[in-house]
């Protein structure tokens, strides 16, 4: 029951958290020519789930009482009470304290605003309660390790490239979790719960498009700062195909059409991934 409270089973989330972290690595070490310290890349690995499961720990104690009414979210261990509410706090707990540890291996400013990033974390659960846009504050969290990678290795905040990936990056999430949404929005129009998916409804294609053109603009303008190879433009059209796929295929009423589009966006993370390690070696 621990481990479907923390989500370990579903890597596709920790995986999503652990992507902007990679390419921050990764984009640092073209900007630098040197690349990072492959400890970096498996501390952060292993913070994303822990930190991932600290989020869904806390969601769940939050939303326990909705998560029983839900279809999809009722066999949920707190919501099924496979696990007591204390048990479930020292488990959060816990997970904290390992991402502390993590977070301690890296210099002071990275402890400083990687702690900061728990203010999100705690008010994330809430927004769906009170904003038609949580996505936005998912965004928020969910990419505060596109800073985080860059600070750790250059250890200051001069450069403007960490911010662009992190402003992209929340437009990426934005998206897919639109996408994500459009599972539950039933439920949550009787729960009367808020998203995006519910405020756009028909418009959500079109809304995609304006999300993932700002992330795929900045995200290649980036690229194209760094590097100019033919390597590098391979990566922009492989991304530019893979948005264009997702939003054609996409049909917010088939609630399993979502979910694969949805999960698609661990294997961008993978290609983008792919190409700039292809590119720094």
């Amino acid at each position: 029951p621990f481990i479907q409270l923390a989500r370990y089973d579903k890597p596709v989330g920790f995986m999503l958290l652990f992507w902007p972290c990679m390419w921050s690595l990764l984009l640092h070490s073209l900007y630098t020519g040197e690349l990072a310290p492959i400890s970096f890349f498996v501390f952060f690995f292993i913070g994303s789930i822990f930190m991932r499961g600290a989020g869904c720990t806390w969601n769940d104690f939050l939303d326990k009482d909705y998560d029983k009414n839900v279809q999809r979210t009722k066999d949920r261990p707190l919501a099924s009470n496979k696990i007591k509410i204390t048990s479930a706090i020292v488990f959060l707990l816990f997970q904290l304290f390992i991402g502390l540890i993590i977070l301690i291996q890296f210099n002071k400013l990275t402890i400083i605003f990687g702690s900061l990033a728990l203010i999100p974390v705690f008010i994330y659960p809430l927004m769906k309660r009170i904003t038609w846009w949580p996505q936005v504050f998912l965004g928020i969290t969910f990419n505060w390790g596109a800073l985080l990678g860059w600070m750790s290795i250059s250890n200051n905040l001069s450069s403007v490239y960490p911010f662009l990936l992190y402003i992209a990056c929340i437009f990426w999430t934005i998206g897919y979790d639109t996408i994500y949404a459009h599972q539950d929005k039933d439920d949550d129009l009787l729960l009367n719960l808020k998203s995006s998916a519910i405020k756009l409804g028909e418009n959500t294609k079109y809304a995609m498009l304006i999300f993932y053109s700002i992330f795929f603009i900045i995200f290649a303008v980036i690229l194209l700062n760094l590097s100019n190879s033919l390597i590098i433009h391979i990566a922009i059209l492989s991304l530019l195909v893979h948005l264009v796929f997702q939003i054609t295929y996409l049909d917010i009423y088939d609630a399993e059409k979502c979910l694969k589009v949805f999960k698609s966006n661990n294997l961008l993370g993978l290609q983008i991934t792919f190409f700039l390690i292809l590119e720094f070696f």
